[in-house]
């Protein structure tokens, strides 16, 4: 039963330190119980007074200065009774609007699958730096990882990214004075080795693909290092044939579930034009050619509403796992099972590099937000070209030596 309340006091500043005694089963339990005004209520004009406990008085007195301090300087927050799952469906409701689809969607598997189950129920007041690490540690992956790791680094930083995103806007609404997640200690990244096609195998490759069905999504892909949702969602209005030239200016996204395919901007925001060489118009004219066959053929079966370059026998758009598919097998049949959609791109990185691009070009083309990055992605073949400038520079010098010895 409650006991009696003994030796009140007033504390430093503000505030009172009560030392209070209650009784369970026969046991008597001491504490130290501090109370503080933090305002008042606007409705009633009572005072708003909130409590701290402790073991001790002096722990209670210490607590007590800190927080009256806090509330001369105007800097106090009082304690958030919502938990971090409470916040995050408020953060995904109300401030990812602007978010695009797909990347929103990503974020919300991330919070089911990852920062609920383990921090979900934890007060939003009372999450700490330690419990964010916590989870940091102990994420792991549902697949096998490429470099045979429990977790891919990258896993954990997109983890750690919307955790902190979420944890900095709870900072700017005032209902965390820092955030928890600033000084989490992430795995380093190593990245994965690129596959491309080697410029031997490119030949072994437009004989693969001549004839099917998506021969000339291929080929494009491989001549301009389009990413694939950017060619599933090019349409004839993005092609200007008197000037030889593509505008990326959207992307075909699958969201999953009723939401189905929509259309978004590129991944960095903004339009970008890519130059076509040659052998990539004569690919786009044949496409043309090959889709009016297709309206000719099946006539009020076949609607093409959004003008799209490539789409199924109907005039629909194609999905993103269909075109995964039949490229793997197409790959697989050459002895290359482990290359994937994404490294036509690389491969037309690569490839452009090797024949003398420069990097600021190839990173507009492949709509990169900086050349550093890649600069960063590729390196590996601008060090291989600079040794081979610098063996040309040799070369060179040894021929000016000959030839001055000569003339001697």
């Amino acid at each position: 039963m409650a006991g009696r309340t003994k030796g009140s006091r007033s504390a430093a500043g503000t505030g009172t330190i009560r030392k209070k005694t209650i009784t369970k089963n026969g046991k008597t339990y001491t504490y130290w119980e501090g109370r503080y005004t933090v305002g008042f209520d606007l409705g009633t004009g009572k005072q708003r007074q909130r409590s701290i406990l402790g073991k001790t008085q002096k722990e209670v007195a210490q607590k007590l200065r800190q927080i009256t301090a806090e509330i001369d300087r105007g800097t106090y927050q009082e304690p958030e009774k919502m938990t971090l799952r409470e916040w995050l469906d408020i953060w995904v409701t109300e401030y990812l609007g602007n978010t695009k689809p797909h990347t929103r969607k990503s974020y919300i598997s991330i919070i089911n699958n990852h920062i609920n189950p383990a921090l979900g129920a934890v007060s939003l007041s009372a999450l700490t730096p330690i419990q964010v690490q916590r989870m940091i540690n102990g994420i792991r992956s549902t697949k096998p990882t490429m470099l045979h790791q429990k977790v891919n680094p990258k896993t954990i930083k997109n983890v750690h990214g919307v955790l902190h995103s979420a944890l900095s806007q709870a900072v700017q609404c005032g209902l965390l004075r820092s955030n928890p997640a600033d000084h989490a200690v992430l795995p380093r990244r190593f990245r994965a080795e690129i596959h491309v096609l080697e410029v031997e195998r490119i030949t072994e490759f437009l004989r693969a693909i001549e004839g099917h069905r998506y021969q000339y999504l291929y080929l494009l892909d491989l001549l301009t290092g389009m990413r694939q949702s950017e060619l599933l969602g090019l349409q004839w209005e993005d092609i200007d044939w008197e000037k030889g030239c593509i505008t990326v200016k959207r992307q075909l996204q699958f969201l999953g579930g009723k939401e189905g395919y929509r259309y978004t901007t590129p991944k960095s925001n903004k339009p970008r034009i890519i130059v076509l060489p040659d052998v990539a118009i004569r690919a786009l004219e044949k496409q043309r050619a090959l889709q009016k066959q297709l309206a000719d053929f099946f006539q009020e079966g076949w609607s093409n509403p959004d003008h799209l370059v490539f789409t199924d026998e109907l005039g629909g758009h194609i999905k993103h796992d269909v075109v995964y598919r039949n490229l793997k097998r197409i790959f697989a049949g050459m002895g290359l099972p482990d290359l994937r959609f994404h490294d036509l791109r690389h491969s037309y990185a690569v490839l452009s590099l090797q024949s003398g691009c420069d990097i600021k070009t190839v990173q507009e083309n492949l709509g990169h937000y900086a050349a550093a990055f890649t600069l960063d992605t590729y390196g590996h073949v601008t060090d291989q070209m600079r040794r081979e400038g610098a063996e040309k520079m040799n070369r060179f010098l040894h021929q000016l030596e000959e030839r001055a010895e000569g003339e001697k």
